[in-house]
């Protein structure tokens, strides 16, 4: 072990986001099969990390079942713990003005997020957290089998397209997550911070409103 990797394991970083520890086999299995309601509820009783000692509740997602759009975000913050939803607080309100923008509604479509536990502080998802949350996140996709994934910041982009990407430079291309196509935009959160930015997040809300007007596969 060099003195790098020692320093980024003293501090929880390693491994370095992209080479994340895969979830153990078992549990990934256990997960693999599970339909809507049985996947709620083990998310909903999960202690696989140690997220669940200081949530309030755990958020599995909302919306339809049917959905061709899956909006993904990051982890639940301090709204979404009390709820048990996702985005419900100022950047649920602007998401919601977002899909009204491109004619749709929340009802209308799948939101969930990387992490099913809201991190202390909002602090940046930890790699054991992303592994640990990974089967039940793949199994959303695989139910829901969305024609379009919009991934809602960084670590949503990154955890659906591997590497270490930043929204900036991954944003005005169409990506590819199995047979789902994925538009990155930026996280509601941070336009609210960063207003100046709304417009090219418009720009992605265009793009993605083309993509559902294509015909289903």
């Amino acid at each position: 072990m060099n003195r790098d990797e020692a320093r980024l394991r003293e501090l929880g970083l390693w491994p370095p986001y992209g080479l994340l520890p895969a979830a153990a086999p078992e549990r990934a299995a256990g997960v693999a099969t599970l339909d809507w309601s049985a996947l709620e509820d083990r998310i909903r009783t999960c202690s696989a990390c140690g997220l669940c000692q200081g949530r309030t509740l755990a958020v599995p997602g909302t919306g339809s079942r049917n959905a061709r759009l899956l909006l993904l975000g990051e982890a639940p913050g301090a709204d979404e713990d009390r709820a048990g939803e996702p985005f419900v607080g100022r950047a649920g309100r602007l998401l919601d003005q977002m899909l009204l923008a491109i004619g749709l509604s929340r009802q209308q479509v799948y939101i969930a997020n990387v992490l099913k536990c809201r991190p202390p502080q909002n602090r940046d998802p930890a790699p054991d957290e992303l592994a640990a949350c990974r089967p039940f996140l793949d199994r959303q996709i695989a139910l829901l089998r969305p024609q379009v994934i919009l991934a809602l910041g960084s670590f949503a982009a990154q955890s659906l397209l591997g590497g270490d990407g930043r929204v900036g430079a991954l944003r005005g291309r169409v990506h590819r997550c199995g047979d789902s196509a994925v538009v990155v935009t930026y996280h509601p959160a941070y336009l609210l911070r960063s207003p100046d930015d709304k417009r090219r997040a418009w720009e992605d809300l265009c793009q993605l409103r083309a993509l559902l007007q294509e015909p289903a596969p």
